[in-house]
């Protein structure tokens, strides 16, 4: 398949999939429920507890109680009762708490373009994320560290490695939900560019994207998904990760339309 006819028919499906309608209940996606509020730490939320079965992380969600992001800590505590696979109740609790830290001192926005002012790459920004997150709780379990994730490992010259480090799909979900704007996508940053954006690379997409020779690299990590981002600017430059939600879904679908 030329590249030509690879970017008509991918751009074909982003049109139809650019939809209102492409996000619910019958097509579960954590940005479902994040959508309702429009807010950047209720997306975080969304986005981190977003993996495994998409119709039980909606479930999930859709039971959580987002306005104890504004009550006290001995609140949330109380109240939060909820498991979620890896987490626990205390580990959830934790993590509201976290979050709710972090909002009485700054927006995530915020936080985010510490960094990525500095360097306009949106792994540092990210970086700066899981390092306030970590140091505003010193709560630690199995379940919190799986949750929040670990900082992106370095190389000797302080470069964030691309070898060696997971993809950190669930956070570069984050940054597309934030930072693009249009019918799925929220876009509620600004001054951020959709250029700078790293595919937030999952199984489905993984698979998709070996099966149309856009990825040749076997190995599932943050190296495939900048190359798999590099390869998608062949067919946007400005905006690449706009195909992620269309070859996430053909993924998810297993549809052929190739």
């Amino acid at each position: 398949m030329n590249k030509t006819y690879l970017k008509k028919l991918l751009d074909k499906e982003v049109a139809s999939r650019n939809k209102s309608n492409e996000l619910t209940q019958n097509k579960p996606d954590p940005l479902l429920v994040a959508k309702r509020y429009n807010d950047e730490y209720i997306c975080l939320i969304c986005a981190l507890f977003a993996y495994g079965n998409a119709k039980l992380i909606v479930k999930f969600l859709d039971n959580l109680d987002f306005s104890l992001l504004d009550a006290s800590e001995k609140t949330i505590k109380k109240e939060i009762q909820s498991l979620y696979r890896f987490q626990t109740s205390c580990d959830i609790a934790n993590f509201f708490i976290s979050c709710r830290r972090l909002k009485l001192q700054d927006t995530l926005e915020n936080i985010f373009k510490e960094k990525y002012n500095k360097t306009n790459s949106i792994l540092e920004g990210i970086d700066n994320i899981i390092k306030n997150i970590l140091s505003i709780n010193h709560y630690n379990s199995d379940g919190y560290r799986f949750l929040v994730g670990t900082r992106p490992k370095r190389d000797k010259n302080n470069q964030i490695k691309l070898i060696g480090n997971a993809p950190y799909k669930r956070y570069n979900m984050l940054m597309r939900w934030l930072v693009r704007k249009d019918n799925i996508d929220l876009g509620l940053w600004k001054d951020i560019k959709t250029s700078n954006l790293i595919i937030p690379l999952d199984t489905h997409t993984f698979k998709i994207a070996q099966k149309l020779n856009l990825l040749q690299r076997k190995r599932y990590d943050l190296k495939s998904a900048v190359l798999l981002t590099s390869k998608l600017k062949e067919f946007d430059l400005n905006d690449p990760v706009k195909y992620d939600f269309a070859l996430y879904r053909i993924g998810q679908e297993k549809k052929a339309i190739f």
